[in-house]
């Protein structure tokens, strides 16, 4: 039996309001900041965040399909639809890459003209010595391969699982093989990702964790909101075959993946630590000179570590609609501050603050995504039918 999200009026009006909102802080950004680099700074860390949250939806299904799961079926159309996110993130990518070759802004010091040229008063040596990896033609190709690569396997990955409602299990393998193909090019690029978008904004410095450190955090913000969604889904009235054992399982991803993530947080500070090179340690270095770093690096830790490790421990938390949305609510700030820690000392310095441009941009990024993935799901069954482990996620209990 299908079941048909309808998207209601009066929940477009509310995100499309905060869509508005969100427009109306990148324009206060552009009047209210001399620096525009601020305004470019706070699109790359929204932009680069939803576009992690997108691609771990989709690695979310693959994974589990590839493995032969079958307690994810009924919910598997929630990360599916968050996928639709993906031209979306990657145009603003995309902008990202058109300001750095035209100059629009300074994001990225390697691109910075001279730095590369010995006659130059902005050489830099070491940046030099990158120069292979890191200049605008490569920079700019590799991005534009990433991103046709992820909406290409993408779109074949929805449509496939569409069409399984229509013609049966007869395609299921030819879904499995994108899926696998997805998880290759995942495995790539999600760390190439991570180094030419956000590492290389400090380009002295390197950390051989930080794509994992990267593809942990947006792998627990995408959990985060596939439980929001699918809270706000039952509280409609749908989905009523999910019950609290699906709720549990995401829980457990949500408490197993925040570990993870701490401990890679974790091990990426204490091997800078011990190794003590001086391009590792400036990175630290330089943000705890801030104050205002200074806290957001331990919001972070408080955050996206203390709150879950302690909230979720239980079995019985994880299986509480209240206490996962709090919890998913507050990952999705606690690692959108990461990603703020990781992008604003390099770009937009001491200066960096969180006011209303960077609240209205985050709230209008939150609310498009959000729009995007419900008006995606209004185009499906939200139960895939003829799934051949859908049997096995209905009789699902832990």
């Amino acid at each position: 039996m299908t079941e048909t999200f309808n998207f209601s009026d009066k929940a477009k009006k509310i995100l499309l309001g905060l869509i508005a909102i969100g427009i109306l802080g990148l324009i206060l950004g552009f009047v209210l900041y001399s620096d525009n680099n601020r305004v470019w700074a706070n699109l790359l860390l929204n932009g680069y965040y939803f576009l992690g949250i997108t691609l771990a939806a989709i690695f979310f299904v693959s994974v589990h399909q590839v493995g032969y799961s079958g307690w994810h079926v009924l919910i598997k159309r929630i990360p599916e639809a968050m996928g639709a996110f993906i031209p979306f993130a990657s145009a603003v990518i995309l902008l990202i890459v058109i300001g750095t070759a035209a100059g629009f802004h300074t994001l990225y010091e390697w691109a910075v003209p001279g730095v590369t040229d010995p006659n130059s008063d902005n050489y830099d040596s070491i940046i030099a010595g990158k120069a292979p990896y890191l200049n605008i033609p490569f920079f700019t190709i590799r991005i534009v391969i990433y991103i046709i690569l992820w909406i290409a396997l993408i779109t074949f990955i929805r449509k496939l699982s569409q069409k399984e409602d229509l013609v049966g299990v007869s395609i299921y393998g030819k879904s499995k093989l994108y899926a696998t193909l997805f998880l290759v090019v995942f495995a790539i690029t999600s760390s190439t990702m991570s180094w030419d978008l956000v590492m290389s904004i400090d380009s002295h410095w390197y950390s051989t964790l930080f794509g994992w450190l990267n593809f942990s955090s947006y792998l627990v913000a995408s959990v985060a909101i596939m439980i929001l969604i699918l809270i706000y889904l039952k509280s409609r009235g749908y989905m009523s075959a999910v019950n609290e054992n699906h709720l549990h399982d995401l829980g457990k991803y949500l408490f197993g993946f925040s570990i993870f993530y701490t401990y890679l947080w974790f091990s990426q500070y204490l091997l800078i630590w011990y190794g003590n090179i001086p391009e590792a340690t400036y990175y630290y270095y330089y943000r705890f000179k801030t104050p205002f770093f200074q806290i957001l690096f331990f919001a972070s830790l408080i955050i996206n570590f203390i709150l879950p490790f302690f909230v979720l421990m239980t079995r019985k938390s994880k299986r509480r609609v209240n206490v996962l949305a709090f919890v998913s609510i507050m990952l999705l700030i606690g690692h959108w501050i990461g990603f703020y820690f990781m992008i604003m000392p390099g770009t937009v310095g001491p200066e960096a603050s969180i006011g209303i441009v960077e609240i209205f941009m985050a709230i209008g990024f939150f609310a498009a995504f959000f729009f995007i993935a419900l008006r995606a799901l209004t185009t499906t069954s939200l139960l895939p039918v003829n799934n051949p482990y859908v049997k096995e996620s209905l009789k699902h209990h832990t």
